[in-house]
């Protein structure tokens, strides 16, 4: 099977880049020590949930069902595995799941001793997750399984003539949970039903994390004064080099604004190139006191865990990525009832086109739109509407997971 021999060959090229890359050197390291970690944390007579999530985005979008059914079934346990080593590392020791490791690479003989071992009793696979093996051998032993928050597009595999093969593997799903109409049509194209559009439990999640969201009197000092008597503020989240060619360009020209950027990497080349860029007076958050930034008119976030608690204090965004790869995470400044800015590789995230819709949100492909959209902004009136629009789009799609619940049936 063609699937197989391209596992083959991905486990193969992750052995070879092993030596040379970090990332393949700690998910080789991860799988060795998969079977050890579960015979030590399995416990032989508790019944596991099952929960895959690809990497740290795929499992923020679990974690609000993850919490929900622990909170409403506690005498379940929850199993939690990663494939990427930028989720397991950071959330090898997230409270909320009783074992959490890799997920072995998909093929037949791992899947079967991975099954064997944990024997779930359900299984829920975030988003994009279709392993074949893994999949088939839950059909097989008749565990309820689910795809939660996943998205379909005309141009994937399932809907080609060439991958009707590997369609089957959408066969295995007890009931698909999914966030639009059109990934619904998708499916029903290709004969499966058991579909509900429940949207996307991302909005649960920010929603989560605004309510915890943490006062940062650094932050805080930095802004200075109320709402009405303090200069507008900008922050800027997960930014690379061409965003922040745009936005510094501007605020070195506009004073008026207080800046804070919180970068995508923090590495020392990355932090020289922004510093080497602004003409105001900076700050360091990781040099910063309550004092020292008083003064200060921009602001550098040098450190990570701090972004969704600091949009908050903005009083417009940016969300950095829409000139590469593609954007960041736009829900968390949205969720605050702030206007969001991103460039323009957003066409493929759906939160974004929503935000856009609504009027929450602001596309830009060069300096001079965003200037349009600063000029737009400085409007009190317009602000006021943006805010509103952006908040609100949040609140309105919440409550997947409460969807998903209802659906789900825990009576075995």
């Amino acid at each position: 099977m063609l699937y197989d021999l391209a596992i083959a060959i991905y486990d193969i090229l992750v052995h070879l880049a092993a030596p040379f890359s970090r990332k393949p050197r700690k998910m080789m390291k991860g799988h060795w020590v998969v079977y050890e970690l579960l015979r030590q944390q399995l416990e032989k007579n508790v019944r596991y949930i099952w929960f895959h999530a690809a990497s740290l985005g795929e499992f923020e979008q679990g974690r609000p069902l993850m919490e929900e059914i622990r909170a409403k079934y506690p005498d379940y346990g929850i199993l939690l595995t990663f494939f990427s080593p930028s989720g397991y590392e950071v959330r090898k020791n997230y409270d909320g799941a009783d074992v959490v490791v890799y997920l072995p690479i998909d093929t037949k003989r791992n899947a079967s001793r991975f099954l064997r071992l944990t024997n779930p009793v359900m299984a829920f696979f975030i988003k994009y997750e279709f392993w074949s093996n893994y999949l088939h051998m839950l059909k097989e032993r008749h565990v309820p399984t689910f795809s939660v928050s996943s998205i379909f597009r005309p141009n994937q595999i399932f809907f080609r003539a060439y991958g009707k093969g590997y369609g089957k593997v959408l066969d295995c799903f007890t009931h698909f949970f999914v966030q639009n109409e059109e990934s619904r049509d998708l499916l029903k194209s290709i004969g499966i039903d058991c579909v509900s559009v429940t949207g996307d439990t991302r909005f649960d999640r920010v929603l989560q994390i605004r309510d915890a969201g943490k006062s940062l009197p650094i932050v805080e000092n930095f802004v200075g004064g109320t709402a009405e008597d303090r200069p507008h503020v900008f922050i800027a989240g997960s930014s690379w080099p061409p965003d922040e060619d745009i936005f510094i360009r501007y605020f070195n020209e506009h004073r008026d604004w207080k800046l804070v950027i919180a970068p995508h990497v923090i590495g020392d080349d990355h932090m020289k190139q922004i510093l080497g860029k602004l003409e105001r007076k900076t700050v360091r958050y990781t040099e910063a006191t309550t004092e020292n930034v008083v003064g200060a008119e921009c602001l550098i976030i040098d450190c990570f865990g701090l972004l969704s608690s600091i949009y908050r204090y903005a009083d417009v965004t940016y969300v950095g990525g829409g000139f590469g790869v593609g954007i960041h995470n736009v829900l968390e400044a949205a969720v605050w009832g702030k206007p969001v800015i991103f460039g323009p590789n957003n066409k493929n995230f759906q939160e974004a086109q929503g935000l856009l819709k609504a009027g929450g949100g602001f596309e830009i492909t060069s300096y001079d739109d965003f200037v349009g959209v600063m000029r737009k902004l400085a409007d009190d009136k317009a602000l006021e509407q943006s805010r509103e629009r952006a908040g609100g789009f949040v609140e309105s799609l919440a409550g997947a997971t409460r969807q998903i619940m209802k659906e789900v049936k825990f009576d075995f």
